[in-house]
């Protein structure tokens, strides 16, 4: 699949961020593990000491910014979490007696965000993803935060349509495009400011690390995000950093096979009496695949659907052979999990967040149906 950028997903994920070539050099150095560098004179950089700067966060922030923009020049800064990412850019843009608006269907933890925005004097506003709901809390406020499709429940909403009637009004865009990933679609390119992810999930896949960015093309922006994280030290290890590049060779094979065994799954659980409430954005009867598909590259690997009640949502999980109950989604290993048990989001006690695996399709959706049979026979 290739773009205005000039070559196609796989080649550009394989060689992004990559330094010139040096004779007898690896294509990607290793890991720099160093608290401070050789400095002598005035410290003009690039690299002076290790909460700043390391050669490990340039390549991968390189790498990154390629990802998410690569028809104009953009900035990357790391961050040793997504949530790190996500604090850096609402802490960082926002002051007291400003208003912000949010989803009040996206990650349970923004809840949290919210409680530390109001308490340094910020007006917060909420509104659902679907309907593109938020317009109707938008007037005066100077940041928008957007999550599409939103976690756990996949609903989607039209980030060009938000991102001009935001601007219009003087507010700042950021999207959170943790689910999507670069491949999936690329928020700066319709129109937001910020795209802001959790590399943990499947822009690595692995599972293994924590990681979190914040892309943008306004030099300005990046630099109070920067200046953010430099102030409350939120970095990203010089190990996770590398790892993370490394890992980011794959996506796009990752990307490709995860949204093919998500959407054949989704398909073969139409089929079950005791499914309801399912949802992935490439089923053609998805209620949001008309918005997702005028603005995603790629679906996505995470399928939620809702089971009769608890202990028939757990007697599923117990029984699936080929996917982890764990939470957290994108990596290779398929996941799934019982999303009411965190308390966080709302959502039925029988409801499930599936994330898609690279396993091979037709093991895969066999494993699922098999585990929904002996769910109902127990």
């Amino acid at each position: 699949m290739s773009d205005s950028g000039g070559v196609g997903d796989g080649t550009r994920a394989v060689r992004a961020g990559l330094p010139a070539p040096v004779q007898y050099e690896p294509a990607l150095p290793g890991p720099v593990f160093a608290a401070h560098y050789h400095l002598s004179g005035e410290p003009t950089g690039p690299y002076t000491y290790g909460r700043d700067t390391n050669p490990t966060w340039t390549h991968l922030e390189a790498a990154i910014s390629e990802l998410e923009s690569p028809g104009e020049p953009a900035e990357t800064v790391t961050f040793a979490s997504g949530m790190a990412a996500v604090s850096a850019v609402l802490l960082s843009q926002v002051r007291a007696g400003d208003a912000v608006v949010l989803p009040d269907d996206g990650y349970q933890a923004l809840p949290l965000v919210r409680e530390q925005l109001a308490a340094y004097g910020v007006e917060v506003r909420t509104a659902p993803t679907a309907g593109d709901a938020q317009l109707s809390v938008l007037e005066g406020a100077g940041l928008l935060w957007i999550e599409t499709p939103s976690n756990p429940g996949l609903d989607v909403c039209d980030v060009r349509r938000l991102a001009a009637a935001a601007h219009a009004g003087g507010a700042l865009v950021a999207v959170d495009n943790t689910l999507a990933t670069p491949l999936g679609q690329r928020p700066l390119e319709l129109g937001a400011d910020f795209a802001v992810a959790s590399g943990t999930k499947g822009l690595t896949g692995h599972g293994d690390i924590l990681l979190g960015y914040v892309t943008c093309r306004d030099a300005e922006l990046a630099a109070r995000v920067r200046k953010w994280r430099k102030v409350v030290g939120a970095i990203p290890g010089p190990m996770e950093a590398w790892l993370a590049h490394r890992s980011l060779a794959t996506l796009q094979l990752r990307a490709d096979r995860q949204s093919a065994n998500a959407l054949a799954l989704a398909e073969a659980l139409a089929g079950r009496p005791e499914v309801s409430g399912l949802r992935h954005p490439g089923r053609p009867g998805d209620p949001s695949h008309a918005t997702a598909a005028a603005q995603m590259r790629r679906f996505g690997c995470v399928v939620s659907f809702v089971l009769p009640d608890r202990d028939r949502a757990e007697r599923f999980l117990a029984a699936l052979r080929l996917v982890d109950d764990a939470t957290s989604f994108g990596g290779v290993r398929s996941t799934a999990e019982r999303r009411g048990r965190w308390g966080g989001d709302a959502v039925p006690e029988g409801f499930i967040r599936f994330s898609a695996g690279v396993e091979d399709t037709g093991d895969l959706v066999a494993d699922v149906l098999r585990a929904l049979d002996e769910a109902a026979h127990r």
